[in-house]
């Protein structure tokens, strides 16, 4: 039986969220080395309107508590990431340095602003499946971009163009259609250029073989050669996010309890729908001394 930690994706966020971080950790000291006074204002109101602060923080809070769990004995078999998730969950793993992932999920961030700064973004539909969806899209300008449940898919596209997809979805029995806090257009080809440049900056980037397995939230696929994950971190900007098939892959590789990074509980709810048996919780709701019994009871029934 395995330990799971799974990191969100953009849409979790909230201000003040980097207030939170675990008490006697130095990773904002870690931070300000690398993004100097920048990293005093990233997760407030103003700042959150940008993809790179919202990036920064997710990386940053997701490194930091799995760093505070790891010190309390609960330490993951297998990471997996959705989007800009998967940057903490190779940090975790071993592969790439936290300073590193700092520098590339600013750029990252910037990359993706920078070829959408308004207009776009991001909508969840609920309550369909996903053949539904694909004929709702077709011809609207609007891509699939997460196949995150059965029924939870999210389109990428120009806000109006999601809006008519919306109106037809509810139209057509979904239960819900809702705009996410996310201003780009990500996991489809309107960031294939963004996605290219990125993988260039890897190039003066070296990463390590993992210590523990590496899920890509992409392919839902685990990937262990360096140059591999550096491919899925560079390009999962542009490639449509498959949590729901990474989620199953998880549970028949044998975790039995997966840990959701802060911030939020979307990816407890949705590894949930996916597992067909084992346990999840959040951190951020849960206190570390309930996590670390549960850790343990997995760890007794290996």
């Amino acid at each position: 039986m395995k330990i799971l930690f799974t990191f969100p994706g953009q849409g979790t966020q909230r201000v003040g969220m980097l207030q939170e971080l675990p008490q006697d950790s130095d990773i904002m000291a870690r931070v300000r080395a690398v993004l100097g006074d920048e990293a005093e204002a990233l997760d407030t109101i103003d700042a959150l309107k940008h993809t790179r602060a919202v990036q920064l923080c997710l990386l940053i809070a997701g490194v930091a508590c799995a760093q505070e769990l790891e010190l309390n004995g609960v330490v993951p078999d297998m990471v997996c990431g959705l989007s800009i998730g998967a940057f903490p969950a190779a940090v975790v793993a071993g592969a790439l340095s936290f300073e590193d992932a700092l520098r590339l999920v600013a750029l990252r961030g910037d990359l993706m602003e920078q070829a959408y700064p308004q207009g776009y973004g991001l909508t969840a539909i609920t309550g369909l499946q996903l053949s539904q969806v694909e004929t709702l899209v077709e011809g609207s300008g609007t891509y699939i971009a997460n196949i995150n449940a059965e029924q939870q898919i999210v389109i990428a596209g120009r806000d109006e163009d999601m809006a008519k997809v919306a109106q037809r979805a509810l139209k057509f029995g979904a239960q819900k259609a809702k705009q996410l806090a996310v201003s780009v257009p990500s996991h489809c080809e309107l960031l294939a250029e963004p996605a290219l440049k990125l993988q260039q900056a890897f190039a003066d980037v070296t990463l390590t073989r993992p210590r523990c397995t590496y899920l890509s939230g992409s392919t839902a696929r685990v990937a262990w050669q360096p140059e591999k994950i550096a491919e899925d971190l560079a390009l999962n900007m542009s490639r449509t996010v498959r949590w729901r098939d990474a989620m199953i892959a998880a549970n028949e590789r044998d975790v039995r309890l997966a840990i959701e990074m802060p911030p939020g509980s979307v990816l407890t709810g949705l590894t949930r729908q996916a597992f067909r048996e084992g346990e999840m919780v959040c951190a951020e709701q849960n206190s570390v001394a309930l996590i670390k019994r549960l850790a343990e009871r997995v760890k007794e029934a290996r």
